[in-house]
């Protein structure tokens, strides 16, 4: 069972992604794009109950059909708080991981990785500590600058942060759509990053992993509430 510590409080927080930020690697190229198996993961919230339910997907990277899927649900054990969302949802994110019977040769989080105001988001944090390759691919756009890619699916432009350093990419999935923004997390280039996204995404704007993870992890959290 793969576990994290919950901080005590912000100042702790900060603590564990500035100790765990030097684990992260960033020279391996990671696995090759439609190929192997992946895994989506995303998490749903009941702000009112403190419930947090998190999904994760397996697919077939060169048929995107599901392989496997495993979701939990728990009380959210970290407050909301900026650039620290990761401790909010990793652990139940990791449970959902640990009930699979496959292991994935990549894990799409539904954030960021080192685009993140502490270079350190969702995508990197998990990948740390499982040590499975992480690449981020995200709906919003967060805290960098870009220039709006090219219309067409595959264009792309980067993500800068504000010292000028490419921390993503914004990515066109779709022809005239608006773009994703993907970023790497562990053992994963950003070409390569780039390039599952694209693999991902034959259809619709978001990675296949993605979607099926945020469709599961709504269901459970509908079964563990009544809703």
């Amino acid at each position: 069972m793969t576990s994290v510590k919950t901080p005590a409080d912000e100042a702790e927080a900060r603590a564990i992604q500035d100790e765990l930020r030097d684990s992260v690697v960033l020279d391996e190229v990671g696995p090759p794009p439609g190929r192997g198996l992946i895994a989506g993961v995303d998490v749903a919230y009941d702000d009112e109950r403190d419930l947090v339910a998190a999904a994760a997907v397996v697919l077939d990277a060169a048929t995107l059909e599901v392989v496997e899927e495993a979701t939990a649900v728990g009380h959210v054990s970290f407050p909301y708080v900026p650039g620290l969302l990761a401790f909010r949802e990793l652990p139940t994110v990791l449970a959902a991981l640990d009930a699979l019977t496959t292991e994935p040769a990549l894990v799409v989080c539904d954030g960021y990785g080192l685009a993140h105001p502490r270079g350190f988001g969702l995508a990197c944090h998990l990948g740390v500590v499982t040590g499975l390759p992480a690449i981020g691919v995200a709906k919003n756009p967060f805290t960098f600058t870009y220039e709006e890619p090219g219309p067409r699916r595959g264009d792309a432009a980067a993500l800068l942060a504000a010292d000028g350093t490419e921390v993503g990419r914004a990515l066109r999935t779709q022809d005239g759509i608006k773009p994703v923004y993907v970023s790497v997390g562990h053992r994963v280039s950003l070409d390569n990053a780039c390039a599952h996204a694209l693999a991902l995404s034959p259809r619709f704007r978001i990675p296949e992993s993605t979607r099926h993870a945020d469709s599961l992890c709504r269901k459970a959290l509908r079964e563990a509430t009544g809703a």
